[in-house]
């Protein structure tokens, strides 16, 4: 049998180096452009002082990358208490049981009102309010408050991607379960609920991105996170510079993860086509 390629496959080959090159040349022709015309501009130099001063970058970058693991660390006990509360609460917009309606109204109330605030509302709202009831420590800490924030707020987001994977599942997967003698819970468990995950994951992805990006709102009630210690640094050096560091390392974790993210809803593209 000949393995040798067809003409289309070698005419479509053609094609995709023919668009590569031109994608990278006219890339190129920006980024040239870009780095011999900024420089031109009558500002630059004050610029590249304020935000750009290799001196004051190397100084602060250290304390930036200390600072960033208390970034880490608020994301890392979030995502997971995120990912149950937003499943328990697509799991009661999804119940069908009259007697169960309390529960489908608790998950509506609960998904529009958190999702209807913005973000930095519900941080200052929670981060001053329940602090300001006179708690012992450590409960009076806007580590705690501020955390609880950024969750209630993100499993209103994850529960409505869940909520839209449970309901893509065909009506059919259910009947064929019923007949075999299964539970509507049972069904829920064993059949819907595992499809639902699968099909999500890089939606929520991306909303788990966007979490480590606004843990960085936290600073505004007072934990020393990564743009908390850039505002320090800048107003200590009288330098932006210490923000483009921050930003630097934002862009060192949130990069990869877009793309892997883009490279999951491609695969599951590809499957489902």
């Amino acid at each position: 049998m000949s393995t040798a390629p067809t003409r289309r496959q070698i005419y479509e080959a053609t094609q995709r180096r023919r668009s590569l090159l031109i994608a990278a040349g006219s890339s190129l022709a920006v980024v040239l452009a870009l780095i011999l015309l900024i420089p031109l501009t009558p500002g630059w130099p004050a610029v590249q002082k304020s935000f750009f001063n290799a001196e004051v970058f190397a100084k602060t970058f250290p304390g930036l990358l200390n600072a960033f693991l208390m970034d880490v660390a608020i994301f890392a006990w979030c995502a997971p208490l995120i990912a149950v509360l937003g499943v328990a609460i697509a799991l009661c917009r999804d119940v069908r049981a009259p007697a169960l309606y309390p529960l489908r109204l608790f998950g509506m109330l609960y998904t529009d009102i958190f999702r209807g605030v913005p973000v930095i509302l519900v941080i200052y709202l929670i981060g001053f309010g329940i602090p300001g009831l006179g708690l012992p420590r450590p409960w009076n800490s806007p580590y705690i408050w501020g955390s609880l924030a950024l969750i209630l707020t993100y499993a209103a987001y994850v529960a409505e991607v869940v909520r839209s994977g449970i309901e893509s599942i065909h009506q059919s997967q259910r009947a064929a379960a019923a007949s075999l003698g299964l539970t509507q819970a049972d069904t829920m468990r064993f059949v819907v609920l595992p499809q639902a995950i699968r099909r999500v994951v890089p939606a929520n992805m991306n909303l788990f991105i966007a979490l480590q990006k606004d843990v960085a709102l936290l600073s505004f009630i007072g934990p020393v996170e990564i743009f908390r210690q850039a505002g320090v640094y800048k107003s200590l050096m009288a330098n932006f510079t210490p923000y483009v560091g921050a930003a630097l390392i934002f862009l060192a974790i949130t990069i990869p993860a877009t793309r892997l993210a883009d490279h999951l809803m491609q695969k599951q593209a590809r499957a489902q086509s």
